[in-house]
């Protein structure tokens, strides 16, 4: 990939999704993750919650319409790169993000990789989303993904199949496959199998490719699943094809849990400040 350029426009990245008032996760890591792997973020707010580091107490939905206006605006004037979901919290919203998308060439067949983040579960594996939100998720965006990138609670709720082994990774990934995106991603940070390590593995339809990463002690994962995404979606608005886009978007998470951090009394978040130069450490600016 080119290195950037002062005053060179950077790739271009839109994250469609949700607020997180505490800052962990949704679009504040999004743009968080988008900026440290060396892109710029735009945004399309989907809904606005009210949230700490305990959990979610509250959730304000945005009007489908504005949605999808959000997403016109900026691919009209700003041009995208790539696009990513995350909490999209109603079928309707679901349904106006992929008509969105397909008038701004935004999908599979077009111009600009699309990757969905199916967020559907809480941390805790409770589900987020109505049943017609979950049909809509597979009717309507997953024909359109470039790749899909859920974890294993979305996993049980997508496809009806629990996830214990190596083995029923493979075969929610094929069924996943089967609901029509080109590449899947089945996320094994909550496969307790693997003590030491982590495998997340990808399905083009055809080959498998598992990328084993290192299982950190600590409970602070919160917007671990929306930075990956977001990395991800970086690496492909930086030209790399999907396999090497999700090695990259695997380095970036693995150095970002590494070095998460407290927040709160609940779960902290990922951190991206592993990859950012500390510049304010190089003496006064010349």
């Amino acid at each position: 990939m080119p290195e950037p350029t002062v005053g060179t426009t950077p790739p271009r990245v839109m994250t469609i999704a949700g607020t997180d008032s505490g800052g962990g996760a949704g679009i504040a890591a999004d743009l968080r993750a988008l900026a440290a792997c060396g892109v710029h973020g735009c945004l399309a707010v989907c809904a606005v919650t009210v949230q700490n580091s305990l959990g979610v107490t509250g959730v304000h939905t945005i009007p489908a319409e504005t949605v999808a206006a959000q997403i016109a605006s900026v691919a009209s004037d700003i041009g995208l790169q790539a696009a990513k979901t995350g909490m999209l919290a109603t079928a309707e919203i679901i349904r106006a993000v992929a008509a969105a998308c397909d008038e701004n060439g935004i999908g599979v067949g077009r111009a600009t990789p699309f990757v969905i983040d199916p967020v559907a579960a809480s941390m805790n594996g409770d589900q987020l989303l109505a049943d017609s939100a979950l049909d809509s998720f597979r009717d309507e965006l997953f024909p359109r993904a470039t790749l899909v990138t859920p974890n294993l609670d979305e996993v049980r709720l997508l496809v009806d199949i629990d996830v214990h082994d190596r083995a029923g990774q493979y075969a929610a990934a094929k069924a996943l496959h089967a609901l029509g995106p080109q590449n899947v991603l089945v996320k094994g940070g909550h496969l307790a199998e693997d003590a030491d390590v982590c495998v997340d593995l990808l399905f083009d339809g055809e080959s498998f490719t598992e990328l084993p990463g290192p299982r950190f002690a600590t409970g602070h994962t919160h917007g671990g699943g929306d930075s990956l995404a977001s990395a991800i979606s970086a690496g492909l608005a930086r030209g790399l094809a999907v396999p090497e886009a999700v090695a990259f978007g695997k380095r970036y998470i693995v150095e970002a849990v590494r070095w998460s951090y407290p927040l709160g009394a609940g779960h902290g978040p990922v951190s991206p400040l592993w990859a950012v130069t500390p510049w304010w450490e190089t003496g006064p600016i010349e």
